[in-house]
């Protein structure tokens, strides 16, 4: 097998053991070429140009960031079997995608995990998720979580770690003192239901959890998989008592959160979301600019990844 290692080298988590480490594992099973990304967008276009040349597989180490560039790379013309399939290692601060698909959330136990697979052919097809041209494996959303990103990303620019205290006290800043709250200004659309308005928080996901603080779930949509179509959440005007409400109900239960305010589905072939005025979105846990609205659709099996077969019982903490 031919592949490329895509190593994000200021990922959070990323290191130069990690690194060494696992290019001398995959060397053991792959004629491996290792890749250190030195702008944003080189992902893509290493990824990219790994499915021109014909690669069995493009093996990622970096967080949710590489893997989404990697992914909108190896996708750019669009899911077809000639694609290399994708590996995964944690080198992020959170890791969504690769603790979504059962590896350890640990960089040097994922890469064990990930050459016993590739040995024993072990391989699954997901789902994904599409906003207009663009990819996302878990999240993609338009509005507070957004603007929550974009506040952590100024601050990361101003020097700070990403860490769960930072997007903790990003969110609650946002909360507190952001616009969206007072002034609703989304719309969302989905199949069977009348468009709904006045939404201040729309949380799409493609899996569960949504995300993690450290090693607690986070499960607003608690019934998203990689073998379903998307799932949304979405919460209109509410104060700090029902907001702590429902993110308590987020993290202890297995319905997800509930109330008069609230708008969920299941397993949607498409959502729309609209804004009154452009609005930070952002995928997979990135800042992707500002949109008045974007159209969002479950591509199944638009991927192959080297994982481990589906658990009957998804994980809940890991």
């Amino acid at each position: 097998m031919r592949g490329i290692l895509v190593v994000n080298p200021v990922a959070t988590a990323t290191t130069v053991k990690t690194r060494n480490v696992l290019t001398r594992a995959l060397s053991s099973e792959l004629k491996v070429d290792v890749v250190e990304t030195t702008h944003r967008g080189h992902g893509h276009e290493l990824a990219e140009q790994a499915r021109r040349d014909g690669l069995d597989v493009v093996v990622a180490l970096g967080g949710d960031g590489t893997i989404n560039e990697v992914v909108n790379g190896l996708l750019s013309a669009g899911p077809a079997p000639d694609v290399p399939m994708l590996a995964v290692v944690p080198g992020g601060s959170t890791n969504v995608f690769t603790r979504a698909l059962g590896l350890s959330r640990d960089p040097i136990d994922a890469t064990a995990e990930i050459l016993d697979l590739l040995r024993s052919g072990q391989s699954r097809s997901v789902s994904l998720g599409q906003a207009d041209q663009r990819w996302f494996t878990f999240t993609c959303g338009l509005g507070f979580d957004a603007d929550v990103i974009a506040r952590v990303e100024r601050r990361r620019a101003a020097g700070r770690r990403a860490s769960p205290g930072l997007y903790i006290g990003a969110a609650v800043t946002e909360f507190m003192t952001g616009q969206g709250r007072r002034h609703p200004q989304l719309t969302v659309e989905i199949p069977g239901q009348k468009p709904v308005t006045g939404v201040f928080l729309c949380l799409v996901s493609n899996v569960n959890p949504w995300t993690y603080v450290r090693s607690w779930p986070i499960a607003p949509t608690p019934l998203a998989s990689f073998q379903t179509g998307l799932d949304i959440f979405a919460l209109r005007k509410v104060g700090v008592a029902r907001m702590l409400r429902h993110v308590q109900q987020s993290m202890r239960g297995s319905t997800g959160p509930r109330g008069r305010r609230t708008v969920s589905g299941h397993d949607l072939p498409w959502i729309r979301l609209r804004a009154d005025a452009p609005m930070d979105w952002q995928v997979d846990g990135d800042w992707a600019g500002q949109r008045h609205e974007l159209s969002l659709r479950s591509v199944p099996d638009a991927l192959r990844v080297v994982a481990p077969p589906v658990p009957s019982t998804p994980p809940t903490q890991g």
